[in-house]
Formats: C-alpha cells, sequence, structure tokens
C-alpha cells in the first residue's frame, strides 16, 4: 500500500425550490434551454458524473432536497449514484457517500433541537436512499459548534469534514485525521480538507484543464516529505461543491474522471475515501474546533445573519429576516408544543419522526396514533396534521441559500417567505391563531437596494396564494 493518498470530496446541493402551492419548480428563465436551474444542473453536472462512475470513485454527499428532487425527475440517475456507493460498500465494507442535514441550515445559528430534527432527518433521508447507516456527515457550508458536533456524535456519526482554519491551532497538518473531544464523553473524527488545492480546484480554471498536470504540478508536492521519507501515510483531501464539475466548469466532469480513475493512479497515488481511510488509520491525535466557523465565511457565520465582507453591499436585509423567521418560528413551536401536550405527544419525538411520513414510509395517522399511544378523533388527528405541515415548511425557511448571497430580490430568499407564508397559513387552519400580522410588520424591514423589493410585500402575496387553497 502506497503511504500517498488522494481522495474528492464532492458537495452535492440545491436548496428546495418548489412552489410550495403547487408543489412544481415554476420555469426559471435563467436556465434555458432547460425548465429550472436544478434540470440544467443535473444534464451538466449530476447525470454525466453519474454515467462516468464517478460517484464511485469519490467522496460526496448529496443533500436530501436535491436528491428528493432527482429521485422524481430522473430516478434512473439516482440509482447510478446508489448503485456506485453499494459498490464501494460491498467491496470495502464502509460506502463512499455520508449524510447531510436535511435543509442544509447552519446549525451554529439554530436551536438545538432544530439541529437534531435537521441531523435525523438527514440521517432517515440517507438510510432510505443508500439503505445503510452514515458513517459521515457533510456539514451545510461546515459551519460547527460543539453541539452540533455532540448531536453527531450521539447519532452514531463519526467524522465530518472541515477547513484547515477551522481548526485550533493554526498551520495543522491537513495530510491526517483528528479527533476532537466532546462533552458528552464521545469524541467524533475530523477530516481537514486541503486548503490550497481545493481553492484552486474551485477558483482557478486552469488548474483543471489537464489532470496529469494537476496532479504532477500541484498534489505531489503538497505531500510532507518528511512524513514521506518516514513511510507514514498521507491523505490529501480535495473538497469543493460537486457542481463545480461540469456545471461551474464545462467539462470537468471529465477532468474529474481522469484524475481520480488515471492521473493519480499513474503516478503511484492510493485512491480512497475518509470512510475507508478512518478505518484503515484511525485518528491517533487530537484537536480543537473554532466555534462559529465555516468554509464559505471568513468572517465565522456573519454571511448568514448581517452585513459581511464576503457579500457586497449593505446586508442589512439578511438581519432583518432571520430575525423575522425565528420570531416566527418561535411562535410557531410554542402553539405546536402547546397542542401536543394537550394530547400527551412528545413534540419533538414527534416531529422528528415526521420525516418517515414525508419519505413515504408510514402513514401520517399512523405516526401520530404511535405516538399518542392511542386513538384521537378525526379533528384531533387532522390538527396534528397541519401542525407538523407547518413544521416542515418553517424547517424550509431556514435552508443556508436564504442569505448566501448580496440581494434580497434572489430567488431563495423569496422562496423562504413563500415556506414562512405556508406555515403561518396551516398553523391557521390547525388552530385559528392568525401570526400574519406580526410577521408582516417583521418583514417591512427587509429590502432589496437594487429592487426596493420588500419583504412585507412578498410576504401578502404569498399569503393571499396559500389562503386560495382550502386544504393542505
Amino acid at each position: 500500500m502506497t503511504s500517498r493518498a488522494i481522495s474528492i470530496h464532492g458537495h452535492f446541493y440545491q436548496p428546495p425550490r418548489e412552489d410550495p402551492t403547487s408543489g412544481k419548480i415554476p420555469i426559471e428563465a435563467g436556465a434555458h434551454p432547460y425548465n429550472n436551474w436544478n434540470e440544467r444542473i443535473h444534464a451538466e453536472c449530476y447525470l454525466p458524473k453519474a454515467q462516468l462512475v464517478n460517484f464511485e470513485r469519490i467522496s460526496f454527499n448529496l443533500g436530501p432536497t436535491l436528491f428528493s428532487w432527482m429521485d422524481a425527475f430522473d430516478p434512473s440517475a439516482t440509482r447510478l449514484i446508489v448503485a456506485q456507493d453499494s459498490a464501494n460498500y460491498k467491496l470495502n465494507g464502509v460506502g463512499n457517500a455520508i449524510a447531510q442535514p436535511y435543509h442544509h441550515t447552519i446549525l451554529p445559528l439554530a436551536t438545538r433541537e432544530d439541529k437534531i430534527t435537521q441531523v435525523e432527518w438527514g440521517i432517515a433521508d440517507f438510510e432510505h436512499h443508500f439503505g445503510r447507516k452514515p458513517m459521515g456527515m457533510w456539514l451545510p457550508e461546515t459551519a460547527v459548534d460543539l453541539e452540533t458536533m455532540n448531536i453527531l456524535a450521539e447519532h452514531g456519526i463519526e467524522f465530518t469534514i472541515l477547513a484547515p482554519w477551522q481548526a485550533e491551532p493554526d498551520h495543522l497538518d491537513v495530510t491526517e485525521p483528528y479527533r476532537v473531544t466532546l462533552s458528552t464523553g464521545k469524541s467524533i473524527t475530523v477530516f481537514f480538507y486541503h486548503q490550497g488545492l481545493s481553492t484552486g480546484v474551485s477558483f482557478n480554471p486552469q488548474l483543471t484543464i489537464n489532470a496529469n498536470v494537476f496532479i504532477k504540478d500541484m498534489v505531489i508536492p503538497s505531500y510532507i516529505r518528511e512524513k514521506e521519507q518516514r513511510g507514514e501515510p498521507q491523505l490529501l483531501l480535495i473538497a469543493s461543491d460537486g457542481e463545480l464539475y461540469g456545471h461551474h466548469q464545462q467539462f470537468r466532469d471529465r477532468f474529474l474522471a481522469h484524475l481520480i480513475n488515471g492521473a493519480s493512479s499513474e503516478i503511484g497515488l492510493e485512491k480512497t475515501y475518509p470512510a475507508l481511510w478512518l478505518t484503515q488509520h484511525p485518528a491517533k491525535h487530537w484537536v480543537n474546533i473554532r466555534e462559529g466557523t465555516s468554509w464559505s465565511c471568513l468572517h465565522g457565520t456573519k454571511r448568514w445573519r448581517g452585513t459581511c465582507e464576503c457579500t457586497p453591499g449593505d446586508g442589512s436585509w439578511k438581519k432583518y429576516l432571520r430575525r423575522a423567521f425565528n420570531r416566527l418560528a418561535n411562535q410557531i413551536d410554542k402553539i405546536y408544543t402547546k397542542k401536543m401536550m394537550g394530547y400527551h405527544i412528545n413534540p419533538w419525538r414527534l416531529r422528528n419522526s415526521y420525516i418517515h411520513v414525508m419519505l413515504g414510509k408510514q402513514p401520517v395517522s399512523d405516526l401520530i396514533y404511535q405516538n399518542a399511544g392511542r386513538k384521537l378523533s378525526e379533528d384531533a388527528v387532522q390538527q396534528v396534521q397541519l401542525l407538523l405541515k407547518a413544521q416542515w415548511e418553517r424547517q424550509r425557511i431556514f435552508t443556508s441559500c436564504t442569505w448566501f448571497f448580496d440581494d434580497f430580490s434572489r430567488i431563495e430568499p423569496r422562496n423562504s417567505i413563500a415556506y414562512a407564508a405556508h406555515a403561518v397559513h396551516l398553523t391557521y387552519l390547525a388552530t385559528g391563531v392568525d401570526l400574519a400580522d406580526p410577521v408582516r410588520d417583521d418583514l417591512k424591514y427587509v429590502s432589496s437596494q437594487k429592487t426596493s423589493l420588500r419583504g412585507d410585500t412578498i410576504f401578502q402575496k404569498e399569503m393571499q396564494k396559500a389562503q386560495s387553497i382550502d386544504s393542505f
């Protein structure tokens, strides 16, 4: 076995784009000649990679909201992807796919109960599609805090992947994994990707023209010579958005295929993935984590909660939008928990189990009966069902893309306000409590500098759409 190994991790993700009224993705003009961006990226990236068997040769996570869409749009592609993970599992006893929290929520900014829900939903979705438990979990934007890592470990997750600057101390040797001590008495392993290689692959198209040159000029010099001379195993992990290969950069799916199937092996590098490496080379050293950090914001998690140098212009709309959503979520949760306690139902256990209904594995009536321990009246079942649907929408509003970009008038924050409106309407249908006015008041402060579009305007429009439907 060579002492030098390489692994490529692809983070594949698309936010929920469906209109909550129709359940369908509207026509997105910028995606022409395709109907929407999901279809275009699928044609340019996901499908070619599956056909080139790239998913078998890399480490990857496929976001649940993307997987759900792809499974309906092109089930043959998802079957190819799952089969490629299964091939590794059968060969090595561990697969190369890892899980992801369901709605790509920035977990350090979430409540503990929301963190648990997102992790449990992500694990359940992974098990549903891949037929096995995940060893690893990709954190949205690699945003991390110790509470999140404790929750991962409590749910059987053995490792995650972070950026090197998320560790203490600086100047970390990233050619090996590390363990993090947790307050629960458990620990979790962290793989740190190579900053120079990952940044180069992501943002310098010239580096990814020729895979052989990339291996020779960029990868080989990145191994630590002293460790190589001692025969110590080294793993270089390159992590990027998976959409880079074929969508953001044309033909890079073929670059990836040759990189991992030819160029690396020709020069004597071992091709691996974190789960397999961990079984062969358990972490020997310990490290501390810088809490509230991420891979796509140099200012921690500021990008998703206010003005930040990572995005140009005035980002105050992000602060006001997060405040509005936090207040709404808190009010919805108060109503939900009060009603569930009245039925002697554990509200969080019920919500966490609701994913099995959304995956089509269990009727909602059975889930409610199972959690109530008795048969409820038809009206009570309907109320609980509506409140669970409101919880689903209320989780969707916190997808990271809502705050990622610089302008409020983009589709991502507008979609999240639509989900918020539906959560408000579902709560009203279930209980008669109308939360619309305080939400509308909070959203008055959310506006676009480019178009002057305001959050309360979108919310009012989406409320009217939601109210036009008699039932859900």
